[in-house]
Protein backbone atom coordinates (compact mmCIF):
# COMPACT_ATOMS: atom_id res chain seq x y z
CA UNK A 1 0.00 0.00 0.00
CA UNK A 2 1.35 3.43 -1.15
CA UNK A 3 2.02 5.54 2.08
CA UNK A 4 1.66 9.30 2.04
CA UNK A 5 3.05 11.73 4.83
CA UNK A 6 0.10 14.72 5.06
CA UNK A 7 1.23 18.06 6.65
CA UNK A 8 -1.72 20.21 7.91
CA UNK A 9 -2.91 22.31 10.47
CA UNK A 10 -3.85 19.34 12.98
CA UNK A 11 -3.10 20.52 16.41
CA UNK A 12 -4.82 23.85 16.20
CA UNK A 13 -7.75 24.04 18.93
CA UNK A 14 -10.09 24.58 16.30
CA UNK A 15 -13.25 22.27 14.87
CA UNK A 16 -12.55 22.77 11.84
CA UNK A 17 -8.72 22.05 11.58
CA UNK A 18 -9.53 19.06 13.51
CA UNK A 19 -12.45 17.65 11.25
CA UNK A 20 -10.68 18.52 8.22
CA UNK A 21 -7.92 16.35 9.26
CA UNK A 22 -10.03 13.86 9.99
CA UNK A 23 -11.71 13.88 6.90
CA UNK A 24 -8.73 14.21 4.51
CA UNK A 25 -7.05 10.88 6.37
CA UNK A 26 -10.78 9.07 5.94
CA UNK A 27 -10.94 10.39 2.32
CA UNK A 28 -7.47 8.97 1.96
CA UNK A 29 -7.73 5.72 3.44
CA UNK A 30 -10.83 5.32 1.28
CA UNK A 31 -8.60 5.28 -1.50
CA UNK A 32 -6.69 2.37 -0.45
CA UNK A 33 -3.82 5.28 0.70
CA UNK A 34 -1.86 4.59 3.96
CA UNK A 35 -1.91 8.19 5.32
CA UNK A 36 -0.01 9.56 8.49
CA UNK A 37 -0.38 13.06 9.96
CA UNK A 38 3.35 14.89 10.66
CA UNK A 39 2.53 15.92 14.72
CA UNK A 40 3.94 19.16 13.71
CA UNK A 41 3.04 22.09 16.20
CA UNK A 42 4.06 25.49 15.72
CA UNK A 43 5.71 26.36 18.86
CA UNK A 44 2.96 29.26 19.69
CA UNK A 45 0.53 27.10 19.36
CA UNK A 46 1.82 24.01 21.84
CA UNK A 47 0.10 23.47 25.03
CA UNK A 48 2.91 24.72 27.05
CA UNK A 49 3.22 28.28 25.11
CA UNK A 50 -0.49 28.54 23.96
CA UNK A 51 -1.18 30.87 27.47
CA UNK A 52 1.62 33.59 26.49
CA UNK A 53 0.31 33.77 22.85
CA UNK A 54 -3.20 34.83 23.88
CA UNK A 55 -1.85 37.46 26.14
CA UNK A 56 1.22 38.73 24.52
CA UNK A 57 -0.65 41.76 24.25
CA UNK A 58 -1.19 41.87 27.73
CA UNK A 59 1.18 42.20 30.70
CA UNK A 60 1.08 42.35 34.77
CA UNK A 61 -1.72 41.83 36.60
CA UNK A 62 -4.22 42.12 33.46
CA UNK A 63 -1.88 38.95 32.23
CA UNK A 64 -2.33 36.63 34.93
CA UNK A 65 -5.95 37.73 35.67
CA UNK A 66 -6.58 36.35 31.31
CA UNK A 67 -4.03 33.46 32.23
CA UNK A 68 -6.05 32.35 35.16
CA UNK A 69 -9.76 32.59 33.21
CA UNK A 70 -8.61 30.63 30.36
CA UNK A 71 -6.79 27.99 32.30
CA UNK A 72 -10.01 25.88 32.44
CA UNK A 73 -10.80 26.41 28.76
CA UNK A 74 -7.09 24.54 28.17
CA UNK A 75 -7.71 21.71 29.70
CA UNK A 76 -10.94 21.22 28.23
CA UNK A 77 -9.43 21.71 24.89
CA UNK A 78 -7.31 19.19 26.00
CA UNK A 79 -9.43 16.94 26.54
CA UNK A 80 -12.06 17.29 23.40
CA UNK A 81 -9.22 18.27 20.55
CA UNK A 82 -6.13 16.17 21.93
CA UNK A 83 -8.40 13.58 22.76
CA UNK A 84 -10.18 12.86 19.65
CA UNK A 85 -6.25 13.49 17.94
CA UNK A 86 -4.99 10.64 19.82
CA UNK A 87 -8.00 8.20 19.14
CA UNK A 88 -8.54 8.71 15.58
CA UNK A 89 -5.79 10.36 13.72
CA UNK A 90 -2.97 8.31 13.23
CA UNK A 91 0.42 10.82 13.37
CA UNK A 92 3.87 10.64 13.24
CA UNK A 93 5.99 9.01 15.90
CA UNK A 94 8.21 12.10 15.98
CA UNK A 95 7.10 15.47 17.34
CA UNK A 96 8.29 18.18 15.50
CA UNK A 97 8.07 21.99 17.00
CA UNK A 98 10.34 23.82 14.63
CA UNK A 99 11.58 23.48 11.02
CA UNK A 100 15.16 22.42 12.24
CA UNK A 101 13.57 19.50 13.76
CA UNK A 102 13.04 17.53 10.62
CA UNK A 103 16.68 18.02 9.81
CA UNK A 104 17.77 16.98 13.29
CA UNK A 105 15.34 13.92 13.86
CA UNK A 106 14.65 13.20 10.36
CA UNK A 107 11.94 13.49 8.10
CA UNK A 108 8.48 10.89 7.88
CA UNK A 109 9.04 7.61 5.92
CA UNK A 110 6.98 8.02 2.38
CA UNK A 111 6.23 7.80 -0.78
CA UNK A 112 4.58 10.98 -1.10
CA UNK A 113 4.22 14.31 0.70
CA UNK A 114 1.36 16.23 1.23
CA UNK A 115 0.24 19.74 2.18
CA UNK A 116 -3.48 20.31 2.76
CA UNK A 117 -5.87 21.39 3.24
CA UNK A 118 -6.86 24.36 5.43
CA UNK A 119 -4.65 27.94 5.53
CA UNK A 120 -1.64 26.15 5.40
CA UNK A 121 0.02 29.26 3.58
CA UNK A 122 -1.75 31.63 5.54
CA UNK A 123 1.24 34.20 6.07
CA UNK A 124 -0.61 36.29 8.70
CA UNK A 125 -1.63 33.00 10.36
CA UNK A 126 1.43 31.35 10.17
CA UNK A 127 2.99 34.99 11.50
CA UNK A 128 5.12 34.96 9.03
CA UNK A 129 6.10 32.99 6.02
CA UNK A 130 6.68 29.35 7.53
CA UNK A 131 8.69 27.48 4.77
CA UNK A 132 7.66 23.78 6.58
CA UNK A 133 3.99 24.30 5.35
CA UNK A 134 6.08 24.42 1.73
CA UNK A 135 7.47 20.84 2.29
CA UNK A 136 11.04 22.79 2.34
CA UNK A 137 11.94 19.52 4.44
CA UNK A 138 11.38 17.15 2.02
CA UNK A 139 14.19 15.91 -0.99
CA UNK A 140 13.93 17.44 -3.82
CA UNK A 141 13.89 13.49 -5.47
CA UNK A 142 10.60 12.68 -3.74
CA UNK A 143 7.03 13.56 -4.95
CA UNK A 144 5.25 16.55 -3.32
CA UNK A 145 1.50 17.57 -3.55
CA UNK A 146 -0.86 20.22 -2.14
CA UNK A 147 -4.00 18.89 -1.41
CA UNK A 148 -6.95 21.44 -1.28
CA UNK A 149 -4.58 24.12 0.50
CA UNK A 150 -5.41 27.32 1.46
CA UNK A 151 -4.07 30.58 0.85
CA UNK A 152 -6.99 32.44 3.42
CA UNK A 153 -6.70 35.47 1.13
CA UNK A 154 -7.61 36.65 -2.66
CA UNK A 155 -3.90 38.06 -3.12
CA UNK A 156 -0.43 37.76 -1.95
CA UNK A 157 1.66 40.48 -0.16
CA UNK A 158 4.83 41.56 -2.26
CA UNK A 159 7.13 39.91 0.24
CA UNK A 160 5.47 36.73 -0.34
CA UNK A 161 5.27 36.43 -3.93
CA UNK A 162 9.27 35.23 -4.69
CA UNK A 163 9.35 32.54 -1.89
CA UNK A 164 5.85 31.34 -2.47
CA UNK A 165 7.23 30.80 -6.46
CA UNK A 166 10.59 29.37 -5.05
CA UNK A 167 9.33 26.49 -3.18
CA UNK A 168 5.68 25.96 -5.10
CA UNK A 169 7.98 25.35 -8.24
CA UNK A 170 9.21 22.16 -6.85
CA UNK A 171 5.88 20.53 -6.56
CA UNK A 172 4.55 17.82 -8.44
CA UNK A 173 1.03 18.67 -8.56
CA UNK A 174 -1.22 21.90 -7.30
CA UNK A 175 -4.92 22.01 -5.85
CA UNK A 176 -6.36 24.67 -3.67
CA UNK A 177 -9.32 25.46 -1.86
CA UNK A 178 -10.58 28.62 -3.16
CA UNK A 179 -10.53 30.01 -6.66
CA UNK A 180 -9.08 32.84 -5.67
CA UNK A 181 -5.82 30.32 -5.19
CA UNK A 182 -6.24 29.01 -8.80
CA UNK A 183 -5.35 32.83 -9.55
CA UNK A 184 -2.64 33.71 -7.32
CA UNK A 185 -1.00 30.69 -8.51
CA UNK A 186 -1.58 31.74 -12.03
CA UNK A 187 -0.18 34.91 -11.51
CA UNK A 188 2.82 34.00 -9.85
CA UNK A 189 3.26 31.91 -13.44
CA UNK A 190 3.35 28.48 -12.06
CA UNK A 191 2.20 25.42 -12.55
CA UNK A 192 -1.88 25.06 -12.96
CA UNK A 193 -3.56 24.66 -9.56
CA UNK A 194 -6.90 23.03 -9.79
CA UNK A 195 -9.62 23.94 -7.40
CA UNK A 196 -10.93 21.05 -5.00
CA UNK A 197 -13.34 20.51 -2.14
CA UNK A 198 -12.59 21.06 1.25
CA UNK A 199 -12.09 17.81 2.41
CA UNK A 200 -14.97 18.21 5.59
CA UNK A 201 -17.45 18.24 1.77
CA UNK A 202 -15.71 14.93 0.58
CA UNK A 203 -17.81 13.22 3.06
CA UNK A 204 -21.37 12.69 2.09
CA UNK A 205 -24.24 13.80 4.47
CA UNK A 206 -24.92 10.18 5.17
CA UNK A 207 -21.08 9.63 6.52
CA UNK A 208 -21.78 12.78 8.88
CA UNK A 209 -24.36 11.88 10.69
CA UNK A 210 -23.31 8.13 10.98
CA UNK A 211 -20.24 9.99 12.85
CA UNK A 212 -22.23 12.75 14.66
CA UNK A 213 -24.05 11.88 18.30
CA UNK A 214 -27.83 11.92 18.85
CA UNK A 215 -29.54 15.24 18.89
CA UNK A 216 -29.05 17.29 21.90
CA UNK A 217 -31.11 19.74 21.83
CA UNK A 218 -34.79 18.59 21.90
CA UNK A 219 -36.29 22.09 20.77
CA UNK A 220 -35.91 24.08 17.22
CA UNK A 221 -33.36 26.09 17.81
CA UNK A 222 -31.28 28.47 15.73
CA UNK A 223 -26.98 27.42 16.41
CA UNK A 224 -24.80 30.05 16.61
CA UNK A 225 -21.01 29.41 15.73
CA UNK A 226 -18.97 33.07 15.97
CA UNK A 227 -15.67 33.25 15.70
CA UNK A 228 -15.01 36.90 15.92
CA UNK A 229 -16.42 39.21 18.83
CA UNK A 230 -19.54 41.31 16.83
CA UNK A 231 -22.41 42.75 19.18
CA UNK A 232 -24.68 43.61 16.23
CA UNK A 233 -24.24 39.89 15.36
CA UNK A 234 -25.51 39.34 18.56
CA UNK A 235 -28.59 41.13 18.45
CA UNK A 236 -29.27 39.63 15.18
CA UNK A 237 -29.29 36.20 16.76
CA UNK A 238 -31.55 37.59 19.31
CA UNK A 239 -34.33 39.05 16.78
CA UNK A 240 -33.77 36.57 14.36
CA UNK A 241 -34.68 33.61 16.66
CA UNK A 242 -37.16 35.80 17.91
CA UNK A 243 -39.38 36.02 14.32
CA UNK A 244 -38.51 32.59 13.68
CA UNK A 245 -39.80 30.94 16.78
CA UNK A 246 -36.34 29.22 17.61
CA UNK A 247 -34.23 29.00 20.27
CA UNK A 248 -31.15 30.43 20.33
CA UNK A 249 -28.01 27.44 20.92
CA UNK A 250 -24.86 28.87 21.21
CA UNK A 251 -21.13 26.69 20.39
CA UNK A 252 -18.72 28.10 22.70
CA UNK A 253 -15.22 27.56 22.10
CA UNK A 254 -13.89 28.83 25.70
CA UNK A 255 -15.72 28.89 29.20
CA UNK A 256 -15.70 32.76 29.53
CA UNK A 257 -18.53 32.82 26.26
CA UNK A 258 -21.27 31.57 28.52
CA UNK A 259 -22.94 35.06 29.56
CA UNK A 260 -23.43 35.86 25.46
CA UNK A 261 -26.60 35.24 23.82
CA UNK A 262 -28.15 31.62 23.66
CA UNK A 263 -28.27 28.24 25.63
CA UNK A 264 -24.26 28.04 25.73
CA UNK A 265 -22.82 24.34 24.72
CA UNK A 266 -19.05 24.73 26.20
CA UNK A 267 -16.71 23.01 23.75
CA UNK A 268 -18.17 19.76 23.21
CA UNK A 269 -17.09 16.94 21.48
CA UNK A 270 -15.93 16.71 18.16
CA UNK A 271 -18.71 14.54 17.17
CA UNK A 272 -21.29 16.82 19.09
CA UNK A 273 -20.06 19.35 17.36
CA UNK A 274 -21.64 17.72 13.90
CA UNK A 275 -25.04 16.69 15.61
CA UNK A 276 -25.71 20.45 16.52
CA UNK A 277 -24.87 21.33 12.94
CA UNK A 278 -27.11 18.38 11.66
CA UNK A 279 -30.20 19.01 13.80
CA UNK A 280 -30.30 22.98 13.64
CA UNK A 281 -33.17 24.39 11.66
CA UNK A 282 -30.85 27.35 10.71
CA UNK A 283 -27.08 28.02 11.15
CA UNK A 284 -25.85 31.59 11.88
CA UNK A 285 -22.16 31.61 11.40
CA UNK A 286 -18.67 33.34 10.39
CA UNK A 287 -16.93 30.58 10.01
CA UNK A 288 -15.87 28.93 6.50
CA UNK A 289 -16.03 25.13 7.96
CA UNK A 290 -19.11 25.77 9.23
CA UNK A 291 -20.60 27.28 6.03
CA UNK A 292 -19.25 24.12 4.62
CA UNK A 293 -21.01 21.72 6.98
CA UNK A 294 -24.25 23.90 6.62
CA UNK A 295 -23.89 23.40 2.73
CA UNK A 296 -22.57 19.84 2.71
CA UNK A 297 -25.52 18.81 5.54
CA UNK A 298 -28.17 20.90 3.61
CA UNK A 299 -29.10 23.28 6.81
CA UNK A 300 -30.57 26.56 6.01
CA UNK A 301 -27.67 29.06 7.14
CA UNK A 302 -26.82 32.72 7.26
CA UNK A 303 -23.00 33.86 6.34
CA UNK A 304 -21.73 37.05 8.03
CA UNK A 305 -18.01 37.89 7.02
CA UNK A 306 -15.32 38.51 9.06
CA UNK A 307 -13.10 41.41 9.19
CA UNK A 308 -10.61 39.26 7.79
CA UNK A 309 -10.05 35.96 5.56
CA UNK A 310 -13.58 35.98 4.08
CA UNK A 311 -12.33 35.10 0.92
CA UNK A 312 -12.70 31.03 1.94
CA UNK A 313 -16.62 31.88 2.87
CA UNK A 314 -17.35 33.72 -0.57
CA UNK A 315 -15.64 31.40 -2.84
CA UNK A 316 -17.51 28.52 -1.70
CA UNK A 317 -21.20 30.80 -1.56
CA UNK A 318 -20.11 31.69 -5.59
CA UNK A 319 -19.26 27.96 -6.64
CA UNK A 320 -22.56 26.67 -4.52
CA UNK A 321 -24.52 29.49 -6.26
CA UNK A 322 -25.65 30.68 -2.74
CA UNK A 323 -23.99 34.51 -2.42
CA UNK A 324 -27.57 34.99 -1.35
CA UNK A 325 -27.01 33.97 2.39
CA UNK A 326 -24.66 36.46 2.99
CA UNK A 327 -25.89 38.60 5.37
CA UNK A 328 -24.81 42.62 4.05
CA UNK A 329 -26.71 44.03 6.49
CA UNK A 330 -28.29 43.01 9.70
CA UNK A 331 -31.45 43.32 8.37
CA UNK A 332 -34.10 40.68 9.53
CA UNK A 333 -35.52 40.62 6.21
CA UNK A 334 -33.26 40.13 4.00
CA UNK A 335 -32.39 36.40 4.39
CA UNK A 336 -35.88 34.02 4.68
CA UNK A 337 -35.18 30.85 6.82
CA UNK A 338 -36.49 28.29 4.52
CA UNK A 339 -36.17 30.17 1.25
CA UNK A 340 -33.39 28.27 0.26
CA UNK A 341 -32.61 25.35 -2.18
CA UNK A 342 -29.80 22.79 -2.26
CA UNK A 343 -30.43 21.52 -5.21
CA UNK A 344 -27.67 23.36 -7.37
CA UNK A 345 -25.34 22.86 -4.63
CA UNK A 346 -25.52 19.04 -4.14
CA UNK A 347 -24.81 18.72 -7.98
CA UNK A 348 -21.58 20.77 -7.74
CA UNK A 349 -20.72 18.96 -4.69
CA UNK A 350 -20.76 15.28 -6.73
CA UNK A 351 -19.13 17.29 -9.35
CA UNK A 352 -16.27 18.28 -7.10
CA UNK A 353 -16.23 15.15 -5.53
CA UNK A 354 -15.46 13.37 -8.45
CA UNK A 355 -13.10 15.96 -9.65
CA UNK A 356 -11.40 15.61 -6.33
CA UNK A 357 -11.39 11.86 -6.80
CA UNK A 358 -9.78 12.36 -10.69
CA UNK A 359 -6.64 14.65 -8.88
CA UNK A 360 -6.02 11.63 -6.37
CA UNK A 361 -5.83 8.89 -9.00
CA UNK A 362 -4.01 10.42 -11.61
CA UNK A 363 -1.44 12.37 -8.78
CA UNK A 364 -1.16 10.05 -5.87
CA UNK A 365 0.72 7.35 -7.34
CA UNK A 366 4.28 6.58 -7.28
CA UNK A 367 6.89 7.07 -10.03
CA UNK A 368 3.95 8.87 -11.35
Amino acid sequence: MMKVSLLTLHSVKNYGSVLQTFATQEYLREKNIDVEIVDYIRPDTSDTNILEAWTTNDSGVVKQLKKIVLLPTLKRWDKVFNGFLKAKIKLSKEKYMKNNDFFEKGIPEADIYCVGSDQVWNSKWNRGIDTTYFLDYVPNNKKKISFASSFGKSHLDNFEKEITFEYLKKFDALSVRENSAVEIIKDLGLREAIQILDPTLLFKKEQWEEFSTDKLIAEDYLLIYQLNSNKEFDRYAKDYARKNNLKVVRICTRYDQFIKVGKSVIIPEIEEFVSLFINAKCVLTDSFHATAFSINLNVPFISIYPAEFSTRISSILELMHLTDRHLKKYNLDQINISNINFDYANNVLNEYRNRTDSFIEKNFRVGE
